[in-house]
């Protein structure tokens, strides 16, 4: 049996006295495609930043591949570039043209060299369906370029894994759909994917597994099918109802 790509047992966290993750139990397998949804600030972003350790959590254990996260630099160098992460506010550096972002990484953490950084960049670049923005810097495209640029940077570090913190959630309307586009893409590929997402039609189309989280907890788990068309609990029916009108 092959062990899970990412797993979570009893995750906690707080902010100060503020309880945010309350004992979180979620395994993700290698290649499954797991949606999480729920109200804001019910802790879908913190999830995402505790298995990618841009925060910590305090107690429980988060496993990548079966290896724990720990505060160990070994650990945490074994994990570097395992996992990517695209954000809602695309995290570009401003002063460097799109090539330059891509190739930043794979030099300094993978050790490859400009040309092979290079032809890797452009790559994932032609992958997102926008090779001809490589000499621009990131002010002089479109949100929707610039989210596709950060997915190509992710990609370009070869991870196991993505994570998605509500990447279309800074985006105008008529630019969520080429985001949307190139993750339904990435999904039938067969990439791991944890998406914190209000994007329902999305959801339906790629999600493995549906997650809801209300307040800290994970209220309910389900296969898109039961998620949408037979909803268990009163508070997933309830924000259903309300996110599926608009």
């Amino acid at each position: 049996m092959s062990l899970a790509a990412i797993e979570l047992s009893g995750v906690n966290k707080w902010f100060g006295d503020f309880h945010v993750l309350k004992d979180i139990n979620l395994t993700v397998e290698t290649g499954e495609k797991v949606v999480i949804c729920g109200p804001s600030g019910s802790g879908k972003s913190t999830v995402v930043r505790c298995i990618n350790r841009l925060e910590e959590h305090q107690k429980g254990v988060i496993k990548l591949d079966g290896v724990e996260l720990t505060n160990d630099p070994r650990s945490m160098a074994s994990i570097q570039g395992e996992v990517g992460m695209v954000f809602q506010q695309f995290n570009l550096f401003p002063h460097l043209s799109v090539l330059d972002n891509l190739t930043l990484g794979p030099m300094k953490a993978r050790g490859l060299n400009r040309s092979d950084a290079e032809t890797k960049a452009r790559h994932y670049l032609e992958r997102v369906r926008i090779p001809d923005q490589a000499d621009k810097k990131p002010g002089q495209l479109s949100g929707g370029q610039q989210q596709r640029v950060a997915i190509a940077r992710s990609l370009c570090m070869e991870p196991k894994a993505l994570l998605f913190d509500e990447p279309t959630s800074a985006l105008d309307p008529e630019m969520i759909s080429e985001v949307l586009d190139v993750m339904v893409e990435l999904a039938q590929e067969g990439m791991t994917m944890v998406v914190v997402t209000h994007e329902m039609g999305f959801a339906r189309k790629v999600a493995d597994k549906m997650v809801f989280m209300d307040e800290g907890e994970i209220v309910e788990t389900a296969p898109p099918e039961a998620f949408f068309g037979n909803p268990k609990t009163d508070r997933c029916r309830d924000f259903l109802g309300k996110i599926l009108q608009h």
